[in-house]
């Protein structure tokens, strides 16, 4: 599924418009986006945790020459599926 079939979904299961889906689709998403920035947790209960991690320096490989590179350090998103997406997700 990507984001158009998403807010079509959305639309269909809350009697919203595509255009108010639409809104509140990206809406949602955009706060996540926004308080992850300012490294903030989001806690969405029953489905998951939204986090922000540090990502350490460290050494590789470039792929197309074999030079070994220090790739720096860097915070990434992180996102761990909560215990009723689990749930749904194996059966």
């Amino acid at each position: 599924m990507n984001k158009s079939e998403l807010i079509v979904s959305v639309a269909k299961e809350t009697a919203m418009t595509k255009k108010a889906a639409s809104e509140a689709v990206e809406a949602t998403f955009s706060v996540i986006q926004q308080s992850l920035a300012r490294g903030e947790k989001v806690t969405l209960v029953g489905f998951g945790t939204f986090d922000v991690r540090d990502r350490k320096e460290r050494k590789g490989v470039n792929p197309s020459t074999g030079e070994r590179i220090t790739i720096p350090a860097t915070r990434v998103p992180v996102f761990k599926a909560g215990k009723a997406l689990k749930e749904v997700v194996k059966k």
